[in-house]
């Protein structure tokens, strides 16, 4: 099977008024289904990659062939890093994080809004396109890390927990130049309930 663009949870409007409607209607049928086609398109000469998980694949870059490896590193990321994104989001109030992600947050950044203000620096201080993120190791320490384009964290042996996105089509049509902005609001839809998961 090829890869499949996942349906949005909630309806396009679901996420105002942090995040607009015809943002995520485009964000979504356009830009992470034009990963997802573009991914196939690259994978279609090696037909064994379909029965991989995205997460496998980009996990062990060297495998791939040379003809497809920056096809796959570009759409591969963006429909990785896209699946990550929408489900990581939800509507109506949201809480601080709990149990053992909150205990590890606390562990290394001090505090939960120091580790809010530490992504918030990494995600606008991405030159030109890419995301923020958090991340964990192998040994379950997090770090806060910020990647160009759609290079992948997992592709650094780092397992993403929360994701940022700062490419402008993120967030250009309500934000416009305000990348600031943008990254401040996305706290308030966050769920963290699947950060948490990401994290166990």
């Amino acid at each position: 099977m090829v890869f499949q663009l996942p349906d949005l949870k909630f309806d396009y409007n679901a996420l105002e008024p942090y995040m607009d409607a015809k943002t995520v209607e485009i964000h979504h049928d356009k830009h992470h289904a034009g990963y997802t086609k573009k991914l196939n398109a690259a994978l279609e000469k090696y037909p064994d990659f379909y029965k991989m998980s995205i997460e496998e694949i980009l996990s062990d870059l060297g495998k791939i062939p040379e003809d497809a490896r920056t096809g796959v590193i570009k759409n591969g990321g963006g429909y990785y890093h896209h699946n990550l994104w929408w489900d990581q989001f939800k509507s109506g109030p949201v809480n601080e994080p709990k149990g053992v992600l909150a205990d590890a947050i606390i562990k290394k950044f001090g505090s939960f809004s120091d580790f809010q203000e530490k992504l918030n620096a990494a995600s606008t201080g991405v030159f030109g396109s890419g995301w923020g993120w958090l991340v964990k190791d192998s040994g379950g320490n997090l770090a806060v890390i910020s990647t160009p384009n759609q290079d992948s964290p997992i592709s650094d042996g780092l397992v993403p927990l929360l994701a940022v996105d700062v490419w402008e089509h993120a967030y250009y049509l309500k934000y416009q130049n305000r990348r600031a902005d943008f990254v401040e609001q996305v706290w308030n839809i966050i769920d963290w309930d699947v950060v948490g998961n990401r994290f166990k």
